[in-house]
């Protein structure tokens, strides 16, 4: 693999630091901003909801800039570090609220060119597999960045968690700038052919499948902390190693798919969804118990996330993979992951019990087994190599 597609892995790690960190300090920034935890939760969806709505449109205005790639990527980092500042610095809530909406529009465009960087530097075969390394940053955000951010936060503040993630960002600003070879530039004819993938109703389908499966693993991620202090009875103190081996077996998973994604993407995506859909139904009956709690945050950690190499390797063998196709796909699964997130608070807040994400959870992956079984006996037509 070039070197390009590790540092390209920093910047999803940098990126996805900040998009997560929300779960592992609900308890600090409720009592900061003096909301209930259900509205903390809203905080991941409305990062969600920038990187569904907002990263699209700023892509499509790079493309038309005919900006080079790596140039795209620089600017929305600088971007997205002042956003990240304004989160750092808010004084009440709905600041807050703005500044995590604005950063999910830079994350999605950065997620995006950053796979379009990746597809560029290697060969068409070896794609679903270098896409993994890349995004295997999202999964060391889980294991090293999330747990970093919460004990930051709990020995200096949520500010100092949030202060780290602008430096994360910068320094690899720096580092692509330095390191990263010049890429093509995006002009009009690629917008025009990216726009023309989207009359492909099989990427619609990779979409919805993407979307099923991130949205039913967030429903419960993002409530982990309070099903297991409060439901569980484990301490507080013990989130931050929860999270980071939850982080290791996303790791884990990630490595795994990575080296079978581009020739099983459909096998891998079924085997994920009904062990995830079996995992959340186990753990929403029995969360009160601390050995079967433990399983599935770690079963879930394996077959969750991790499905992400065998999703965009679908995905890269359904349409060209643009930054404008890679952007849309990382908006779908974001607006999968604020779909899982907001069902999960809406089922607290009417009074369900903080086991009610889970049972989301188990009826999002149900949907993701739904939508696969049209493609489990036939290929395609019109679809490039690989199982789309």
């Amino acid at each position: 693999m070039p070197f390009t597609v590790y540092l390209l892995a920093f910047t999803i790690f940098s990126v996805t630091t900040s998009e997560f960190l929300v779960a592992g300090m609900m308890p600090s920034l409720a009592a900061a901003f003096d909301v209930p935890v259900d509205q903390i939760g809203y905080l991941i969806s409305l990062y969600a909801a920038g990187m569904v709505l907002g990263g699209p449109l700023l892509t499509v205005g790079l493309l038309r800039l005919r900006a080079p790639n790596k140039t795209s990527l620089l600017y929305l980092l600088g971007f997205y570090a002042v956003a990240q500042a304004a989160a750092a610095m808010a004084t009440c809530y709905d600041t807050l609220a703005i500044a995590r909406t604005v950063t999910g529009v830079a994350g999605s465009a950065c997620f995006g060119v950053a796979l379009a960087i990746c597809a560029e530097q290697v060969a068409v075969q070896a794609r679903g597999r270098a896409a993994s390394i890349v995004i295997g940053g999202l999964m060391l955000a889980t294991v090293l960045g999330v747990p970093l951010a919460t004990l930051v936060d709990q020995h200096w503040g949520w500010r100092a968690s949030f202060w780290l993630v602008v430096a994360l960002t910068l320094g690899c600003a720096a580092i692509i700038g330095r390191r990263v070879p010049s890429t093509r530039t995006a002009g009009a004819l690629s917008l025009a052919a990216e726009l023309a993938a989207f009359s492909n109703r099989h990427l619609w389908a990779a979409y919805m499948t993407s979307g099923l499966i991130i949205g039913a693993t967030f429903a419960a991620f993002s409530y982990f902390t309070p099903i297991l202090t409060q439901v569980t009875g484990l301490p507080l103190e013990a989130m931050p190693w929860l999270l980071a081996a939850y982080g290791a077996a996303n790791v884990l998973g990630n490595t795994l798919v990575g080296r079978y994604a581009d020739r099983y993407s459909l096998p891998i995506m079924l085997g994920g969804l009904i062990v995830l859909s079996l995992t959340l139904v186990l753990f929403a009956l029995f969360a009160h118990s601390a050995a079967i709690s433990l399983t599935a945050l770690l079963a879930i950690g394996l077959v969750g996330v991790p499905m992400n190499p065998a999703m965009i390797a679908r995905v890269m063998a359904t349409a060209h993979p643009g930054a404008l196709v890679n952007t849309v796909h990382t908006s779908v699964i974001n607006a999968g992951l604020g779909v899982g997130a907001w069902l999960g608070g809406v089922g607290i807040a009417t009074g369900h019990g903080l086991r009610s994400p889970l049972w989301v959870g188990a009826a999002l992956a149900a949907l993701g087994l739904i939508s696969l079984l049209p493609y489990l006996t036939r290929r395609p037509a019109g679809a490039q190599q690989g199982t789309p």
